[in-house]
């Protein structure tokens, strides 16, 4: 395992495979993403006792989220590529199903998985979205350690002096650049790394709002509007190869997404806050209780 720091470049030599037995291959992405979402719901498990909500609730909705979030990040990822590789090759959507995922339709996926599992079990879905929110963006930054050693979320080249540049056989990035026209030794943006940075500052403010933000469900609309915002502003960073879909290069399908995200979030969020505002201003004043004089 190799990690240097040179001039104008951090040169990451960590080999994604951790071991194989023949063909079975075990990787850093793979335990990086289950450690992922152990974190998240042991975290969602923690925070949700804070507000009333069961464990066993949590563990019931584990299973809904994880499997709502692999279908929206296999989703998403095949509509991506969907001109370039799945439109002549409709096999590769099942038979290579691990191998392109999507973080924004896994948490889309997840959420409305969630939300249906929540509707079924008649639960409060405002006040349990609240409780995992935080949760869900240390998964989010734990399973980015994973694609940061792997490479598959490449950035575009860059000369600062914090580039990185992938030197494994088995690291994705190299290829990445290769198909994009670019050296595949070319220092390019730790867009995984920036996208941790966010992650960790979120989960600091959501911290501090816990709890503060009426109605429920607010923490959540927050959480997606952030995130969204700052995803759409980091992908900019990131490597948008021919394979893509994308507008001259420079915008592709999760700027559509995040956009699409803030567009419905940002005046839900709003009209929410406004109206729980004006529901505790016309809630009539407490009767003053008059106390015998002595």
């Amino acid at each position: 395992m190799v990690l240097e720091c040179h001039k104008v470049s951090i040169e990451i030599g960590i080999d994604p495979i951790l071991f194989s037995i023949g063909s079975f291959e075990i990787g850093w992405h793979g335990i990086m993403v289950s450690l992922a979402v152990m974190v998240g719901i042991g975290a969602s498990v923690w925070l949700a006792k804070g507000v009333g909500i069961k464990r066993e609730v949590i563990y019931s909705a584990a299973p809904w989220a994880i499997i709502g979030g692999i279908i929206g990040a296999r989703a998403f990822h095949v509509i991506d590529y969907l001109n370039s590789t799945y439109i002549d090759n409709p096999t590769l959507i099942f038979t290579q199903f691990f191998s392109g995922l999507s973080i924004l339709g896994a948490i889309l996926g997840g959420a409305l998985a969630v939300c249906i599992y929540a509707r079924i079990k008649n639960l409060s879905l405002g006040r349990l979205a609240d409780a995992i929110a935080p949760a869900l963006l240390l998964a989010q930054a734990v399973g980015r350690i994973g694609c940061t050693i792997n490479g598959d979320a490449c950035g575009t080249p860059t000369s600062l002096p914090w580039g990185f540049v992938y030197t494994s056989n088995n690291a994705v990035a190299p290829h990445i650049l290769a198909q994009a026209g670019y050296s595949p030794t070319a220092a390019t943006h730790p867009s995984p790394v920036y996208e941790i940075i966010w992650d960790i500052l979120l989960f600091a403010l959501l911290w501090r709002l816990k709890g503060r933000l009426k109605p429920d469900g607010s923490l959540f609309l927050l959480y997606l509007s952030l995130y969204s915002f700052g995803r759409f502003f980091i992908e900019f960073t990131r490597l948008v190869t021919p394979n893509q879909i994308n507008v001259c290069g420079l915008l592709h399908s999760p700027h559509f997404i995040t956009l699409m995200v803030l567009a419905i979030c940002v005046p839900l969020f709003i009209y929410r806050m406004r109206r729980a505002m004006a529901d505790s201003i016309d809630e009539p004043p407490a009767e003053e209780v008059q106390l015998p004089l002595p």
